[in-house]
């Protein structure tokens, strides 16, 4: 599902990621670089914007099995807020070193689960902020500067 919304300069994307399979998962990230281009947002922001998306998707099928994306389009930022109502991250730290991963086997071997989500979403923002709860959920807010 995508949402729309122009409210006071700002533009609003919404999306529900759906966790049941990995052929869907990445679509929010396509609309959204679709939007971005049509906005005339700079292709170096559109990447870097698309990149943590896509990453964080992956993520929410994998861990989590699905959960909502929002991208709200400010005049200096793009914010991409990821929730889910997954298991939750046990260890921050630990999930945000390169190559760390709980992915099962078979996710794996699907090509997915190489431990590099979190520190890509990281690397390709300006600021990541992950609140994260055992058993209720996490939420990943990211920023991505216009200038």
């Amino acid at each position: 599902m995508v949402t729309v919304r122009y409210m006071d300069k700002l533009i609003k994307f919404e999306f529900d990621v759906d966790g049941t399979d990995f052929t869907s998962a990445g679509q929010a990230s396509v609309n959204v670089k679709k939007h971005l281009r049509q906005l005339g947002l700079s292709p170096e922001v559109i990447r870097r914007v698309s990149i943590a998306m896509y990453e964080g998707e992956i993520n929410m099928v994998i861990h989590a099995k699905g959960g909502k994306a929002e991208v709200n389009v400010y005049e200096d930022r793009v914010e991409i807020i990821l929730r889910d109502t997954g298991p939750g991250i046990k260890d921050i730290n630990l999930a945000m070193q390169e190559g760390y991963s709980t992915a099962t086997d078979n996710v794996r071997s699907l090509g997915f689960g190489a431990g590099m989500g979190l520190p890509n979403m990281k690397r390709y923002t300006d600021n990541m902020e992950i609140e994260s709860v055992l058993g209720e959920g996490t939420t990943i807010k990211m920023t991505v500067n216009l200038n």
